[in-house]
């Protein structure tokens, strides 16, 4: 306990290279890659596994870690296990941390237990701070959209819960552009810190590109953080012949289907060609790629072992070096037709 000392040279390695940025217009910042906490910190999962990732992160200036209530499984053992390490490691550095945590989708049973009303955000967040021993976090999300609760209700209860101390600031999750407007709009008269919107984002998913979250987020000075920045894996070099017989395809199935690897495999063999054409691979060019999008301020990623992160991380090198010239970026839009 207590014997994780962190790297000396975290910041310097990343001084004048523009890893960290502003999310938007606010005074926050966040390292260009986040770690994300919704796979492989539950409680069936490796503990050693889940610090050593933390370690390696932040030794390398990976200040956000990003977490929901009902990440696991089962759900709250993210943050439990997050609560744990800190504790036990990191609580020396928790003034150079940004933890999010969200509150939207099922997390108990009854009427209570999701979506969007006062009682729902409130309670859970309790609940958050409890497991991860911590007094407030700096970003409270909502996680989904509601398409019940009144709009004014949640952003209330977004509004009361940085009132109260529990919460630096707030940001939104899988909003559309016209939903955010109105959200922005509530919480703005309130003088909410509202900063950052959080999607899913990738080359092969535009979902945002087309509801408006991107561009709108991007006018009203919000922050954008992608997750799945990687397509669950396909964006890798991982199911480019086959489907290994470890995969959580195989395995899960949840998020990622045979089918799909399937039927996007040309697609990423073309893409895999341009990636290594300008000497990258292929998950190094997916988030070059985001990075190089004004409105994105963080690409979240997931890993299972440390040295995923350490690849990632090779991938903001190479981008900060030389950014992706327009011929190559022309060449992506293209496949993707």
């Amino acid at each position: 306990m207590g014997e994780y000392t962190a790297s000396k040279t975290r910041y310097q390695e990343n001084d004048n290279t523009g890893f960290y940025r502003r999310c938007g217009r606010s005074g926050l910042k966040l390292s260009s890659l986040s770690l994300g906490f919704w796979h492989n910190f539950g409680t069936n999962d490796n503990y050693e596994n889940m610090k050593q990732m933390c370690f390696a992160a932040f030794d390398h200036g990976i200040t956000h870690f990003d977490l929901a209530n009902n990440y696991g499984p089962v759900p709250g053992s993210a943050e439990s296990n997050l609560g744990r390490i800190l504790r036990e490691e990191m609580n020396a550095y928790r003034d150079e941390l940004i933890i999010s945590t969200k509150a939207g989708y099922d997390m108990w049973e009854g009427p209570y237990g999701d979506f969007g009303s006062r009682k729902y955000l409130i309670a859970s967040l309790d609940q958050s701070l409890k497991r991860m021993g911590l007094p407030y976090v700096d970003i409270f999300y909502h996680h989904r959209m509601d398409p019940e609760t009144p709009l004014e209700e949640t952003m209330e209860a977004l509004a009361q819960i940085v009132r109260s101390g529990k919460a630096l600031y707030v940001g939104l999750s899988n909003y559309d552009g016209e939903t955010m407007a109105r959200a922005e709009k509530i919480l703005d008269e309130m003088h909410c810190p509202f900063v950052i919107n959080q999607n899913s984002y990738n080359i092969l998913n535009r979902t945002v590109e087309h509801n408006g979250i991107l561009k709108q987020g991007y006018i009203s000075g919000k922050g954008m953080i992608c997750f799945s920045p990687l397509a669950q894996g396909m964006l890798t070099d991982r199911y480019l012949k086959d489907i290994p017989a470890d995969s959580r395809v195989l395995r899960d199935g949840r998020f990622l289907h045979e089918d799909q690897i399937l039927s996007t495999r040309p697609l990423l063999l073309k893409l895999d060609e341009i990636a290594e054409s300008y000497g990258m691979s292929l998950s190094e060019l997916a988030i070059a790629w985001l990075l190089q999008k004004k409105e994105v301020t963080s690409v979240l990623i997931g890993a299972s072992r440390p040295e995923q992160i350490l690849k990632n991380l090779e991938a903001v090198r190479k981008h900060e070096k030389a950014k992706l010239p327009e011929e190559e970026l022309q060449k992506i839009e293209e496949a993707i037709k």
